[in-house]
C-alpha cells in the first residue's frame, strides 16, 4: 500500500498497466453491472443539472427514462448512482457512429455545454474510491471487460496512475498528484535492488 497524507493507494496502480481501448471494449462499462456509475453527494446536484443539456444526445428511451426517474437514483446498496435503462446500461451513455458507447456527459463537457465532467467514479476508473475510519482509499479494480485494456497499457508501458493523472488531479489536487509520482518513482524497482 502507498499511504499519501489521508489517502491509502494500492500499489496495483502502480504495478499494473491500463489504457482505455474503446476500439476493442466497445464501452462495455457504461453498460455491464448491475447498478450506474457510483455518485458522491456533491455530484447529485450536477447530475440533475446536466440532465436537459445531455438530451440532445440520447435515445428516446433513455431520455424517456430520465424524464421519469431523474439523473441519479439511491441504489439497493444505499448509495447514490446514476439511473440506468432496465438495470444495465446508464442512461447517460450513448452509441456512437462506431457503435461504441460514449458518456453524453462528458460529451456535453467537450463541446463547451456544461463544466461538470463526468461523475468522478467514472473518470477515476479503473481504480474504485473507498473510506475507512481514517483514510480515502483508492483501490485498482480488476475487471475481465477491461482486459484490452491492460493489454494496450502494457503495449505502450502506461501504469494505472499516470493514465489516470487528470481525474486523480481532479479529485485530490496537483501538489498531490505530483506526491504521488514522487513516492513512487523514487523507489527502486526490485531489480535495482538485488544490484545495489
Amino acid at each position: 500500500m502507498i499511504q499519501l497524507g489521508t489517502t491509502l493507494l494500492s500499489d496495483d496502480i502502480k504495478d499494473e498497466s491500463f489504457v482505455c481501448d474503446l476500439q476493442k471494449c466497445k464501452g462495455a462499462c457504461c453498460v455491464e453491472g448491475h447498478l450506474g456509475a457510483p455518485l458522491l453527494f456533491d455530484e447529485l446536484d450536477e447530475v440533475e443539472d446536466v440532465v436537459a443539456k445531455v438530451k440532445a444526445y440520447l435515445s428516446l428511451e433513455a431520455t424517456a427514462v430520465l424524464d421519469k426517474e431523474g439523473g441519479f437514483v439511491l441504489d439497493h446498496e444505499g448509495e447514490f448512482s446514476t439511473t440506468t435503462m432496465n438495470g444495465n446500461e446508464c442512461a447517460f451513455a450513448f452509441y456512437d457512429k462506431n457503435k461504441i458507447l460514449k458518456c453524453s456527459i462528458e460529451q456535453a463537457h467537450l463541446d463547451g455545454k456544461t463544466d461538470f465532467v463526468k461523475p468522478i467514479s467514472c473518470h477515476l476508473y479503473p481504480v474504485r474510491l473507498g473510506k475507512t475510519a481514517h483514510f480515502e482509499t483508492v483501490n485498482y479494480d480488476k475487471w475481465q471487460i477491461c482486459s484490452s485494456a491492460c493489454d494496450l497499457g502494457k503495449e505502450l508501458k502506461v501504469p494505472v496512475y499516470k493514465f489516470l493523472k487528470e481525474p486523480l488531479i481532479r479529485k485530490f489536487g496537483a501538489n498531490w498528484y505530483d506526491e504521488l509520482c514522487s513516492l513512487i518513482e523514487e523507489v527502486p524497482t526490485t531489480s535495482q535492488q538485488s544490484s545495489l
